[in-house]
């Protein structure tokens, strides 16, 4: 089993579900025959099983492959013959519409084209419903993408469920969509144009580079670890000449360099463990022999001395290493980046380390979070660290730095790569010599156990192990154009970073439309700005090609497009339009909506903002009023501990683990309505790791219920409906839901969907204040 989506529905038993006045989740939901879960979508064979009248109902469509041509199972269980009893969920919900029985008669259409232009409410709609509330509780369907593929090439298709957000219009006056246009600007005035051309952040905007350039060239930073021009490091030993394996010198940007400096100098050193394969937790679910630690530094110093190149124990270079059920097709020999070209080299340069190309190996979902990464040096230098080359103490160790289930680890590798016929097999850089690219994916495949483990996977796993934030996707092309610019506002606000894509065209990497655009290929979301013109105010987006070079959008507000003529010179100067082969463009909300598919958030909390600023000697804080505040619980589902108490439908439901919080406003919130700002995620461990074992994901949810003080756990949830709660349970590895709540004490209750299921996991909470979690059970 590979990444074998699957989703389950709670039973009702009869109980009516209310999240407000029946607001629509796509296609109304059928927790009977008609398995539509708002925004789901097929990986390869998919198997759906309706309960309503005892009936099966296989149906099957071709979805790119999907993941790996893998099958997804829903199951749902309305008017199942069969009930499952849920003693402790009384109250329920109210679904005010029951769901239409399909006629089992009918046989499933195959590969039909679905209209999904109504799946998701009109946002005035959903103001209306809060209004009519009683708690003032509201739930709007965004949308997720997750990068998979099974084909090579690298299908870059948009799956999954919708990330659940509540209360995505909050503090915008209830004006629907000309509500957040409305408010863009005043915002803007008010301090939230980082960079002058809109409503931006600091790390959004690009400011860090010119910032730390500005360090540099007022002396602000002294050098005393490298040289300032070349970025070489003082006192080096030449280890390519020593093992006469070629190599050239770093091609570093400001960032790097100053990176480097702090961490050859000691100004900065990381709180980091070193990684050694194994894990599991106390369950003892561990999936390979456990090793010794690798320090890197340490490590290299003896090779150097011993004049011998660093030979990897922990992930040698055989076929253990590369899969554990498939072999590849072709023979593998593992080459050193010194005997496949003459002079290798880890970044080649600024522009060139943009480009990167998939291999054989199944993991484009990997490729687009390593695209995103390459957008923000001081996110990419956390992962690449700069101390290490082809040249400067060269001894065939290198080290890249990833956050695994609440900590970063430091991932040691040697440097011999999988070859066929003298050529890298798997991701490479669009430069030949440059090698940076490939040894992250090798150290990634260490992370998780081998190659094979990153056939298949969702683009939100990758960009949380490289940043340690948070990301919520957005699914487009079935958005509601209201709640994403409204997650746009809110994202730019509290320092969170935006990208978006085009689905690529698996016969074509990297195909350029003729509006300029290219599919495939990862863009930086970089300001909202809004002006008036002839038909009233048009909001834009301002959005970065990582290239730098002429491929640009030339439609409606594109460099030198009639549309500038419509506003004020003063306004053109105060946005800082230019209209240069540079990458940069500006283009209307309405077009982005129109031409991009996919959307990804990226969510930092203050303790990322605080390491960057240690990095970087940029004083972060000073500059993004507005941060996150993070919190995190380990747990687990333990059927021996009698706390894998499965979902409501068991009885045993409320033996799960229980997470107290208490949120509070703070006084500058974003939203100024007295209401706080949560984002949840429940992640399941070690499931990756685990495939050869044949564990995969298990389907997760959670729900979040007022607590009605004691400070004790859940008795009972009886009459009880949670304020915000996972929609379906689906076998990924985190789920997600953004929601607003008034001040005060609340419980989360974290569960598989099947009882007496095991498996370790990591509660994540995101606010937008100080807040407090402890464990109740």
């Amino acid at each position: 089993m590979s990444d074998e989506e699957e989703y389950y529905d709670e039973d009702n038993s009869g109980q009516e579900e209310d999240y407000g006045n029946q607001e629509d989740y796509g296609n109304q939901e059928d927790y009977g025959n008609q398995d539509d879960y708002s925004n789901q979508q097929d990986y390869g064979n998919q198997q759906q099983y309706g309960y309503g009248n005892n009936d099966q109902q296989y149906h099957q469509n071709d979805y790119g492959g999907g993941y790996g041509n893998n099958q997804q199972q829903q199951y749902g269980y309305g008017n199942n013959e069969e009930q499952y009893d849920q003693n402790d969920y009384g109250g329920g919900y109210d679904e005010s519409e029951e769901p239409e029985e399909e006629d089992p008669e009918d046989p499933e259409p195959e590969d039909q084209d679905i209209d999904y232009s109504d799946d998701v409410e009109n946002s005035e709609d959903v103001v209306d419903d809060e209004e009519e509330e009683d708690d003032g509780y509201t739930q709007v369907a965004a949308h997720t993408n997750q990068a998979s593929d099974g084909n090579e090439g690298g299908n870059n298709e948009s799956h999954g469920m919708g990330s659940l957000i509540k209360g995505a219009m909050d503090g915008f006056g209830g004006g629907g969509f000309d509500g957040v246009v409305g408010q863009i600007g005043s915002l803007i005035s008010e301090g939230g144009g980082a960079s002058g051309g809109g409503l931006s952040n600091i790390f959004s905007s690009g400011g860090m580079e010119s910032i730390v350039g500005n360090l540099i060239s007022t002396a602000s930073h002294q050098f005393f670890g490298i040289n300032p021009a070349t970025g070489a490091i003082i006192g080096a030993i030449a280890g390519n000449i020593i093992f006469q394996m070629g190599g050239t010198n770093n091609s570093l940007s400001s960032i790097g360099k100053v990176v480097l400096d702090n961490i050859i100098s000691g100004k900065f050193k990381r709180d980091i463990q070193p990684f050694t394969p194994g894990g599991g937790g106390p369950l003892g679910l561990g999936f390979q022999q456990q090793f010794q630690p690798i320090n890197f530094q340490a490590e290299r110093q003896r090779c150097l001395d011993q004049r011998v190149l660093f030979e990897d124990p922990q992930f040698p270079a055989n076929n253990s290493s590369l899969y554990y059920k498939t072999p590849p097709e072709d023979p593998i020999v593992w080459k050193r980046p010194g005997e496949i070209y003459e002079n290798p080299q880890l970044i080649v340069g600024e522009k060139s380390r943009f480009d990167v190309k998939q291999g054989a190996l199944g993991d484009c979902w990997l490729l687009a979070a390593v695209a995103n990464l390459t957008l923000r040096d001081e996110l990419f230098y956390r992962v690449v660290p700069p101390d290490q080359s082809f040249t400067e103490n060269y001894a065939g160790i290198f080290h890249f730095q990833f956050w695994r289930y609440g900590q970063w680890v430091d991932v040691v590798i040697d440097d011999r790569l999988p070859t066929v016929d003298g050529r890298l097999c798997y991701m490479r850089s669009q430069e030949n010599n440059e090698f940076w690219s490939a040894l992250l994916e090798k150290a990634y495949a260490k992370l998780y156990g081998g190659y094979e483990h990153l056939d298949g996977g969702t683009t939100a796993e990758a960009l949380e192990d490289f940043t340690g934030g948070l990301t919520e996707f957005f699914d487009l092309e079935k958005g509601d154009k209201s709640t994403i610019l409204a997650m746009l506002v809110r994202g730019m606000q509290m320092g969170s970073l935006f990208g978006c894509s085009i689905d690529a065209d698996e016969n074509v990497k990297e195909a350029q439309l003729t509006n300029g655009l290219v599919r495939g290929h990862a863009y930086s979301i970089t300001a909202i700005q809004t002006v008036n013109t002839y038909s009233g105010q048009t909001p834009l987006l301002r959005i970065r090609n990582p290239w730098g070079n002429s491929k640009e959008w030339n439609g409606a507000w594109s460099d030198g497009a009639s549309e500038w003529n419509q506003i004020d010179p003063s306004q053109r100067e105060q946005m800082n339009v230019q209209f240069a082969k540079d990458g940069e463009f500006w283009m209307s909300f309405d077009d982005f909506m129109s031409n991009f598919t996919q959307m990804e958030c990226c969510n930092l909390s203050a303790d990322v903002m605080d390491e960057i600023s240690e990095m970087t000697g940029v004083e972060i804080h000073d500059k993004q009023r507005h941060q996150w505040v993070e919190k995190q619980e380990d747990g687990e589902w333990n059927s021996r501990q009698g706390t894998a108490g499965g979902c409501q439908n068991n009885d045993t439901y409320i033996l799960n683990p229980q997470y107290a919080t208490a949120f509070q406003v703070p006084q500058d919130a974003v939203e100024h309505d007295g209401k706080c700002t949560v984002i949840a995620a429940v992640l399941q461990k070690y499931r990756r790791e685990m495939r050869s074992k044949n564990l995969d994901n298990l389907p997760i949810g959670f729900s979040i219920y007022r607590s009605e003080g004691g400070g004790g756990p859940l008795q009972s949830i009886a009459g009880q409906k949670p304020v915000a709660r996972t929609k379906v349970f689906i076998n990924m590895r985190e789920v997600t839901v953004r929601f607003r709540v008034p001040p005060g004490q609340y419980v989360i209750v974290p569960c598989t969907f099947d009882a007496y299921d095991d498996a370790s996991f990591l509660l994540r909470v995101f606010a937008n204040a100080e807040f407090q979690t402890n464990r109740l059970r």
